[in-house]
């Protein structure tokens, strides 16, 4: 039971952390000074952890008070977040932070990070521990906007919509669990 539930929150960070490394990815073929994406990286970390946090605090809240349809409903948070991603990593996007400094970084930091709320809600629900959860999903993400950014100095454009796709799937997969 702990393996599962351990193994389905390294899935669920890892499927987060997607976005940002998508986002990442396609800015790092900008030549983003890898100064501003160190920064960048402890920023989406930041926000990866305050969004769900902020989710888990209400949806617990909410659990105290909730039936048994309460992992249902976060099933379905969870594979509606998933479609939506999959639908929207066919849709043509441009971060609106052009540059990693100033409010270009907190409009990055938050365009990606602003998906993790319902996920936390959802966790919050489910009456999981939020501390272990949201420094899983702060460290996750922080890693893979580093490795976007990395990555994307030296790929391709084609990468980003797959780990997109990746990171919705997971997402669904998740949601399909918990529903069932």
């Amino acid at each position: 039971m702990i393996v599962e539930h351990v193994a389905s929150l390294l899935l669920l960070s890892f499927a987060l952390g997607m976005d940002a490394f998508s986002v990442s990815l396609g800015m790092g073929m900008q030549a983003v000074r890898l100064k501003h994406a160190f920064f960048a990286g402890i920023v989406v970390g930041i926000f990866h952890m305050l969004m769900p946090g902020l989710g888990m605090v209400l949806g617990t809240w909410l659990s105290d008070s909730a039936s048994t349809w309460a992992a249902v409903a976060g099933g379905f948070l969870l594979l509606g977040l998933g479609f939506y991603t999959i639908f929207a990593s066919f849709a043509e996007k441009r971060s609106a932070a052009h540059t990693l400094v100033g409010a270009g970084l907190w409009i990055f930091a938050v365009s990606v990070s602003i998906d993790s709320f319902p996920v936390g809600f959802s966790l919050g629900l489910n009456d999981t521990a939020i501390i272990i959860s949201i420094l899983s999903f702060g460290v996750a993400s922080t890693v893979l906007t580093w490795a976007g950014f990395i990555i994307g100095r030296r790929a391709s454009g084609l990468l980003g919509t797959y780990s997109e796709l990746l990171g919705g799937s997971i997402l669904c997969a998740l949601g399909l669990y918990a529903i069932f």
